[in-house]
């Protein structure tokens, strides 16, 4: 009986999280002195750059836009990134690990320098609600496949 080549398992591992970028900005001090009713606009956004064979660099961006009394009150922005190890991971896997597995792992990083920066600008806390980006990315996978079929 000829034996079979051992087919490598697969790896992924975080090896490293850290703050690529980071912004706060207060467009005027008027804010400081009107009562605080805020409307938030949130945006999520990720990128995956691959660094070697082995090694992939995910970013998920993350950037708050709040309105007092419509006006500009401040624009948080976050850029937390992170060095994955991905080595063997069937070609079929990919995309959803760097599209929704990494993020997720970013996420509660991202979640908390927002809370902090946000504070740190004399607002009150903010705590973004958890995102399912295993379901974002079904989604624009979805609208992919649809875009590509139209």
């Amino acid at each position: 009986m000829a034996e079979q080549p051992e087919q490598a398992q697969p790896q992924l591992a975080l090896e490293r999280i850290y703050v690529k970028d980071l912004s706060l900005e207060v467009p005027g001090a008027e804010v400081f002195t009107k009562e605080w009713k805020p409307e938030l606009d949130i945006n999520l956004a990720t990128n995956a750059d691959r660094l070697d064979d082995d090694h992939y660099q995910i970013i998920l961006t993350v950037t708050v836009n709040a309105k007092n009394d419509g006006a500009a009150a401040f624009i948080a922005e976050v850029h937390q990134a992170g060095i994955f190890l991905i080595k063997d991971v069937p070609e079929e896997q990919l995309g959803q690990i760097l599209g929704a597995y990494c993020p997720n792992i970013l996420f509660p990083y991202a979640r908390e320098v927002i809370s902090d920066i946000v504070t740190r600008g004399s607002f009150p806390q903010l705590l973004l609600a958890p995102v399912n980006f295993d379901q974002a990315y079904l989604q624009s996978q979805q609208l992919a496949d649809g875009e590509g079929n139209a």
